[in-house]
């Protein structure tokens, strides 16, 4: 059994627009010192899928920097590896071609790749999905079914607002999928939330994509799950482990700050030695913490300084942070420069942020303030 990975970098990219300005989503920064593309590709490098394709959109950028040859995957090989499809990879490969906005019209934009797989199965995968899943279960699950989709859920408790940016499943008690929901705008309760991992054999998704091109098709969930539900066996793969989904820069934060607040989801997602989340791997040296310095409840990656206070933060590679500086409930991104006396609270500043000496920033927990790449304040 062979099996060949897809993961979608641009799908959500407007939820967090104010990250994915000059980036794709799966290149945002989480958690210290990863990338959000990070929880997918390991997802299944620890599942022993190493054949991975990452379909782009644009801002691509700081991805193909980020993940490069695939080296700290186990990637870089010379059959199989990770590799990144751009949209129109040939001139027939849309038939207008228009951007993709949706995963089946990403499948549309490389269907001339998708003909030339030669896996038995393909999964398939948003990069904003933060799990530590073993999707080896999940495709023992598919085949064991005679499934022709699987699609993993997760039970919550959703709010009408939520509900408006997710697909909620219904399935019998043997596990077949009996109805779709998507983005519903009435809803609110407890439902099965789709995660956006799918399994689905390669010929049977290779005539999806033809089909959806041959009518004009452009949504996944619709167009096929919705529409062939009756002649389908199409199931769900019920996941039981910490799930966190992306759907808005409040979620981007408030799930960075979980890590600090709940023990266990850390715990689940990065200290699983059987499934160990990768990530680049950059020569750094130790952090350094000076006399007057203070840190509590907080992730500090290597190449700080900090001669301040921190306190329920999050610190990527390189950040300073200057005497008397305070720095308190915010993420700050690699090379963030705080002068002295700085204050900042609820505050999130992306690469190369420099905050001059006695300067004072406070939002709050449900509307944190971002500070743009690069500026100056």
């Amino acid at each position: 059994m062979t099996v060949t990975g897809i993961i979608f970098s641009n799908i959500h990219d407007s939820n967090v627009f104010e990250l994915t300005r000059v980036r794709s989503l799966g290149s945002v920064p989480f958690g210290g010192k990863y990338r959000l593309v990070d929880f997918a590709l390991s997802n299944m490098v620890n599942s022993n899928i190493s054949d991975i394709k990452i379909i782009t959109h644009y801002n691509y950028h700081s991805l193909m920097d980020h993940i490069g040859t695939g080296k700290d995957w186990d990637l870089a090989r010379r059959s199989g590896g990770v590799h990144f499809l751009p949209p129109f990879i040939t001139a027939y490969a849309n038939n207008i071609n228009t951007l993709y906005n949706t995963r089946l019209e990403a499948l549309k934009s490389v269907n001339y790749s998708i003909s030339s797989f030669q896996s038995d199965y393909v999964v398939l995968s948003d990069c904003d999905v933060i799990c530590n899943v073993d999707l080896n279960d999940m495709i023992n699950d598919h085949i064991e079914n005679g499934a022709d989709i699987t699609i993993a859920v997760k039970k919550f408790n959703v709010s009408r607002e939520r509900a408006k940016h997710l697909v909620l499943a219904k399935s019998d008690e043997s596990g077949r999928l009996i109805d779709v929901s998507a983005y519903p705008t009435d809803f609110e309760g407890e439902a099965d939330v789709d995660l956006n991992i799918v399994v689905i054999s390669r010929k049977y998704l290779q005539e999806i994509v033809m089909d959806a091109m041959a009518h004009g098709y452009t949504s996944f969930s619709r167009d096929v799950l919705q529409k062939n539900l009756k002649f389908r066996n199409y199931r769900v793969y019920r996941y039981d482990g910490f799930f966190a989904g992306i759907s808005s820069f409040g979620d981007y934060f408030s799930t960075n700050m979980s890590l600090l607040e709940d023990k266990e989801f850390y715990k689940q997602i990065f200290e699983n030695s059987e499934r160990p989340v990768l990530t680049k791997v950059r020569n750094s040296p130790p952090t350094y913490y000076g006399e007057h310095s203070f840190v509590r409840n907080s992730l500090i990656a290597d190449g700080c300084v900090i001669e301040g206070s921190v306190e329920n933060s999050i610190l990527f590679r390189g950040v300073k942070v200057g005497r008397d500086s305070v720095i308190m409930n915010s993420i700050l991104f690699q090379d963030t420069y705080t002068g002295e006396n700085v204050t900042l609270q609820y505050v999130v500043t992306d690469k190369n942020v420099v905050v001059r000496d006695g300067v004072s920033l406070s939002g709050h927990c449900t509307m944190p303030i971002y500070v743009d790449k690069g500026r100056m304040i």
